[in-house]
């Protein structure tokens, strides 16, 4: 049985927490409690960039933790636009889906 999905890397992220299934489920929950997300967009659109990079950062850290690959790769991508002040709409966009994919795969692991 695969217990990978698309978004989120189980096998890698049991290696990085001695294989405890019970613990990555918590912690799972532990980040699907939290907004994420709206925080991000706030800072964004009121031109926060300082603390929009620093949530950006934030969140690609804690995804990478918890092998929610696609999501840590595209917070990545979206704070270098951020930090370089470039066109960061369309990457904000797909960051924005690829939570609310990564959230039912974990739904579905959780």
């Amino acid at each position: 049985m695969d217990i990978n999905h698309e978004y989120v890397n189980v096998t890698d992220a049991l290696k990085r927490i001695g294989g405890s299934m019970d613990l990555y489920k918590r912690l799972l929950n532990s980040f699907t409690g939290g907004d994420h997300i709206d925080p991000i967009e706030e800072a964004l659109s009121t031109g926060a960039m300082e603390e929009a990079s620093r949530l950006i950062h934030t969140l690609k850290g804690v995804a990478a933790n918890l092998s929610l690959v696609k999501l840590s790769t595209l917070a990545g991508e979206l704070d270098q636009k951020v930090k370089n002040g470039l066109d960061h709409s369309e990457t904000f966009a797909e960051l924005k889906h690829a939570y609310l994919i990564t959230s039912q795969q974990i739904a579905e692991i959780a």
